[in-house]
């Protein structure tokens, strides 16, 4: 009985361990809200907040390793390169000048098959790196806010102050911070504190922000796109589950705010455009399509790393992984009065976007 009873409290005792405290959601931001402009000395209560969650209550989402591991991909280097019928045979053809990339199907001693089934020489081609950039399983939604570092940079002891290693914590691309405080510094710029005498100006991170549900929204699983924020939030009804950094349109492709019905999805599909313009781009095997405005989609983006900021002709650029990931979350929506899973794409803006940069946002 004895024996019984000691196994039970260790039970106990080890479940408590991983449980989250729930005083983190109630009072993650009142703990520190006689944070001001005129008052930037945390209280107690806020110092031990800080040190109590110096991370995000989140977890990554599950890498997609099969399309990571099984997919290569090259960018086209030469402008205009010849294509082959076989490693070192015939011409037949040529590729277009612009943005080009292809998928790997096939490989040779320098040479490499795309998937159009023609063959280019390795001198014309380089080798593709795919990011491993993820995004996050909300444990707690969105009640207390966080960001996502954009550059590598050092944190500095007040708003305004210079960057100093002396009295800074060097924070890197990507790295994930709780938000205490904010105040607006008199440069105009809004200041996050992120841990003790730690402040990032807004500049330089990314902050999934909620949004209610808008009216128009009648599907049980639809994502909102935050231009100003550049991320993506995932609901369930009206709980946010999911969050993410993207890269939207460029000025001239700007991504269209409003509320669209996911209207077709493809695991994989070719994207191309404005042939023969100086803007001409071919993207071969974009993975994890899910179009929601016209030719315009949610999709795995394999040629950049630069989620976080505008990137696109007006589609909205996922890390494979998190493209993987709504993809396939879709999937378990609930089905609409008519029997069809509705997907839907919120897509809005939390500010007056004017590009991210060293003096604009």
């Amino acid at each position: 009985m004895r024996l019984r009873v000691i196994t039970l409290l260790l039970l106990i005792a080890s479940s408590t361990v991983f449980v989250t405290p729930t005083y983190a959601v109630e009072n993650f931001r009142a703990a520190c809200s006689d944070i001001s402009e005129d008052n930037l000395d945390p209280g107690p209560d806020c110092l031990r907040m800080m040190q109590d969650f110096p991370r995000p209550v989140v977890t990554p989402v599950k890498l997609d390793r099969f399309t990571l591991s099984n997919y290569e991909f090259w960018k086209v280097v030469n402008e205009s390169p010849l294509l082959y019928d076989a490693p070192g045979g015939g011409v037949i053809g040529q590729m277009p000048a612009g943005f080009n990339f292809i998928h790997q199907t096939d490989a040779a001693d320098g040479w490499v098959k795309n998937r159009s089934g023609q063959w280019m020489n390795m001198d014309d081609i380089k080798y593709q790196p795919t990011s491993q950039f993820r995004g996050v399983s909300l444990l707690n939604g969105l009640e207390n806010n966080f960001g996502w570092v954009l550059g590598d940079l050092v944190t500095v002891p007040s708003p305004g102050a210079r960057q100093s290693m002396d009295t800074g914590e060097v924070k890197f691309r990507y790295d994930m911070v709780n938000i205490f405080a904010e105040v607006r510094h008199t440069d105009g710029w809004l200041w996050y504190l992120v841990g003790p005498n730690q402040w990032i100006e807004q500049r330089s991170l990314a902050i999934p922000k909620p949004t209610e549900k808008p009216d128009d929204v009648t599907a049980s699983r639809w994502v909102s796109v935050d231009l100003y924020e550049q991320t993506l939030v995932a609901y369930e009804q009206n709980t946010p589950v999911f969050a993410t950094l993207i890269a939207s349109g460029l000025p001239g492709w700007d991504t269209r705010e409003g509320v669209f019905d996911v209207w077709a999805r493809v695991e994989r599909d070719g994207m191309s455009g404005a042939t023969g313009a100086p803007d001409a781009y071919a993207l071969e095997s974009v993975p994890w399509v899910m179009y929601f405005d016209g030719g315009i989609s949610l999709h795995g983006t394999y040629w950049h790393d630069g989620f976080g900021y505008r990137r696109s002709h007006g589609c909205v650029n996922l890390s494979i992984t998190d493209a993987s990931f709504v993809f396939n979350w879709f999937n378990g929506a609930q089905p609409g009065e008519d029997g069809e899973i509705l997907s839907q794409v919120h897509v809005w803006a939390s500010g007056e976007y004017r590009g991210r940069g060293p003096a604009t946002k």
